[in-house]
């Protein structure tokens, strides 16, 4: 994976500097913890939204309320399947490196954005490792209802930046703590 995920990096490198790892978050379908309100909750919605349109079109009703519920229908669609196709999408398109002088992200669905985080200023890493060897490292605090932004809702919370789901996130993480502690 590193000479794959390292090409995304060549710009972005400052002079002198070098990757030490390079990886993305896990690819595929990814249920997350917000998903167990989510998931009932969008088949609730899109549930009604559907049968509320059915219920019209097959009554007669005016074109008016026939276009009515056009809109909670694709919400309704977005939140029941629609959110986890964005979610892998935007997996597959970020990218993380570490480097001897920095935290590297790059992400974005539609414009590419990179997030740059100093190795010397990092005063909070935080791991969250799991038994199959992947986890998350997290660059700082998020608020405590930024879990709804991850579970494919658009939130007004900010969301720390992150090595979200990454194979061997113990071993970054004390590479990380490894460069912090020697100054490098």
């Amino acid at each position: 994976m590193f000479e794959n995920t390292a090409d995304k990096f060549r710009y972005e490198l400052n002079p002198g500097e070098r990757i030490i790892w390079s990886g993305q978050p896990q690819q595929g379908l990814m249920l997350r913890p917000g998903d167990a309100i989510m998931i009932p909750f969008s088949l609730m919605w899109g549930g009604f939204a559907m049968f509320w349109e059915f219920s019209v079109v097959t009554s007669g009703a005016p074109l008016f309320a026939m276009f009515w519920g056009i809109p909670f229908v694709l919400v309704g669609l977005y939140i029941i399947f629609g959110r986890f196709f964005v979610d892998m999408e935007q997996r597959s398109r970020t990218y993380y490196a570490l480097t001897n002088e920095r935290v590297i992200i790059v992400s974005g669905l539609f414009n590419q954005s990179v997030k740059t985080l100093k190795l010397r200023q990092l005063t909070e890493i935080n791991i969250t490792n799991r038994s199959n060897n992947k986890g998350t490292i997290t660059f700082g605090t998020s608020h405590p209802m930024s879990w709804m932004y991850i579970s494919g809702f658009p939130s007004k919370y900010p969301v720390a930046p992150s090595f979200e789901m990454i194979d061997n996130a113990r071993m970054v993480y004390q590479k990380i703590q490894h460069m912090q502690r020697e100054g490098i």
